[in-house]
């Protein structure tokens, strides 16, 4: 079996795959080490990958590196597309899964996948397996947060979705802003790229991507796995033969 292992900002996921497939999913905000140990024996794991975009965990890629064949994010790992990022050592691992995942399921198509997390990731691969890189924005949570975080008056709020666009008080107000705000961004991202290329693929992943999806146009939901399956293809393409 392979371990996969995306570290984010506010969760930890983790994936096992049998045979290509997904059998067992969990989630966890904390006590990794000990989460991670448990799963370990009490499973026959061969490989695994972390995509981390959070703090280093250097004590629990030992854990993984002792007890399995541990695919590591660096300049030997083979991907399955041509890299044309001009920095690449400052590419997030989050970001080349989730673009190992789109070739898988669309080849040679035009792709943009909208990754609704912490914050918000756009990443674009040709039809010719290129990819040049993307965009990176605050997320749905950081936008209300830092709007309480950086002034003296306003509250912080649980997002919520509305459908006007004046707001008639504060809190009218700060969703308004934050949601349509939002949605203008992905929209806009979205009618540059089609004005631009042809027949592009739309994807949306990440954990508000449920949340916003139907106010988005012209896009495929894929669900929060379709990180995990990105790194379970690259531990296919980096298997020791």
């Amino acid at each position: 079996m392979n371990l996969v292992l995306d570290i984010g900002n506010t969760l930890l996921k983790v994936g096992l795959f049998k045979n290509n497939n997904l059998i067992s999913y969990s989630e966890f905000n904390e006590h990794y080490y000990d989460n991670i140990k448990y799963i370990l024996e009490s499973n026959v794991i061969l490989y695994s990958v972390v995509s981390n975009v959070s703090k280093s965990e250097s004590k629990l890629i030992e854990l993984l590196s002792v007890r399995t064949q541990y695919i590591c994010f660096d300049s030997s790992l083979k991907i399955p597309f041509y890299n044309k990022y001009k920095s690449k050592s400052t590419l997030g691992n989050d970001r080349l899964a989730l673009v190992s995942s789109a070739v898988l399921k669309y080849p040679n198509e035009n792709i943009l996948i909208i990754d609704l997390g912490s914050c918000i990731t756009y990443d674009f691969i040709n039809c010719k397996n290129e990819y040049f890189g993307g965009a990176i924005s605050p997320g749905l949570n950081m936008r209300y947060k830092s709007l309480n975080s950086f002034t003296e008056n306003l509250p912080l709020l649980k997002p919520k979705l509305v459908n006007y666009i004046i707001g008639e008080n504060t809190e009218n107000s700060i969703h308004s802003g934050i949601i349509n705000g939002i949605m203008c961004e992905l929209n806009g991202f979205i009618d540059r790229y089609q004005n631009e290329f042809n027949e592009i693929k739309i994807i949306l992943t990440g954990g508000d991507s449920k949340f916003l999806f139907k106010k988005i146009k012209n896009s495929i939901f894929a669900n929060s796995n379709f990180l995990l399956l990105g790194l379970n293809f690259l531990i296919e393409l980096n298997k020791k033969k």
